[in-house]
């Protein structure tokens, strides 16, 4: 919206494992539905549901990213995705449709991570790993 409106001027996107179709239709809410930490398939469903005015709202690109007619000319990004998690796939399409639509993008994803990883600092290295990443970014972005 703010590309086609013209302002804000945007100057990065920082996504920490996004919602980028919200239709769940990618092979990661199937292979991490349960089990992998406090982000299931079926709470995914819960949100949709409050999130959405009515299912077919996810076709819609303001939920779901993906659907746009094009990402040319937004933001440059920053995409983070914990490879344990039923949102992977969405953060991994989205960077790499974004990098397709000619958009500067960094992707990371985190091996053997869950969702919510990224705050688990002190406890877990690669979340303070992750934190510095997108700090990086910011500062990139902002200098």
């Amino acid at each position: 919206m703010a590309r086609d409106a013209g302002r804000p001027q945007l100057r990065l996107q920082s996504l920490v494992y996004p919602v980028a179709d919200y239709t769940m239709s990618t092979p990661s809410y199937e292979k991490f539905a349960t089990g992998y930490g406090i982000l299931t398939r079926d709470a995914m469903a819960w949100f949709q549901k409050h999130y959405l005015r009515r299912a077919d709202d996810a076709e819609d690109w303001r939920a779901s990213p993906l659907k746009a007619a094009s990402l040319t000319g937004v933001a440059p990004a920053i995409v983070v995705t914990a490879e344990c998690d039923v949102l992977h796939d969405d953060g991994e399409r989205y960077a790499a449709a974004l990098r397709d639509a000619g958009v500067p993008v960094e992707y990371r994803e985190y091996p053997g991570m869950i969702h919510a990883f990224f705050g688990m600092v002190p406890a877990v290295d690669d979340a303070m790993n992750a934190q510095r990443t997108v700090w990086a970014a910011f500062k990139r972005a902002f200098a």
